[in-house]
């Protein structure tokens, strides 16, 4: 009799382990929900990310020049079916790529697919609750090449 507690604490520790390992990882990313815009390019540029929901955040992108939108990008942010989260880009109507989650903590994650072209690795990294260092890095013609976007939470209003 002593046992069957001792197992069915034992299986709801084991579902709670499993439900948790896969749940807590996007949750982490759920402070870059909200409105970015860039501090290097031209106003209208930036990304855009929905709240956390259903498991999936999603979101968009926008590179504005001379005012025109010169590139875009849809993004989701999602666990596979194995249960790994990953970044998902769809930048400027191209082909989906795939960058699986390296590593996270509560202030920066790494995706990185050392197959695909350039980049290999994507990164977002938050400077408190107003900054947003994302970056794409990875290697081109056999040197490093880092490619830093800054951003700055706005109003999701405002169109600067």
């Amino acid at each position: 009799m002593r046992t069957t507690p001792a197992i069915a604490i034992a299986l709801v520790a084991l579902v709670s382990a499993g439900v948790t390992a896969a749940g807590p990882d996007i949750a982490k990313l759920a402070w870059l929900a909200g409105c970015w815009a860039s501090e290097s390019a031209e106003p209208g540029s930036g990304e855009q990310w929905t709240p956390l929901a259903g498991g999936t955040m999603l979101g968009t992108s926008r590179t504005v020049k001379q005012g025109k939108t010169v590139e875009f990008e849809f993004m989701q942010l999602r666990h596979l079916p194995d249960g790994t989260l990953a970044f998902i880009a769809l930048p400027s109507g191209q082909r989906a790529t795939v960058f699986p989650l390296l590593r996270i903590s509560d202030s920066e994650a790494v995706f990185e697919n050392l197959q695909h072209d350039f980049p290999q690795r994507v990164v977002y990294a938050r400077e408190g609750e107003f900054k947003l260092r994302p970056r794409i890095e990875g290697m081109r013609n056999g040197a490093l090449r880092v490619v830093e976007f800054p951003m700055r939470r706005v109003s999701c209003d405002s169109q600067r």
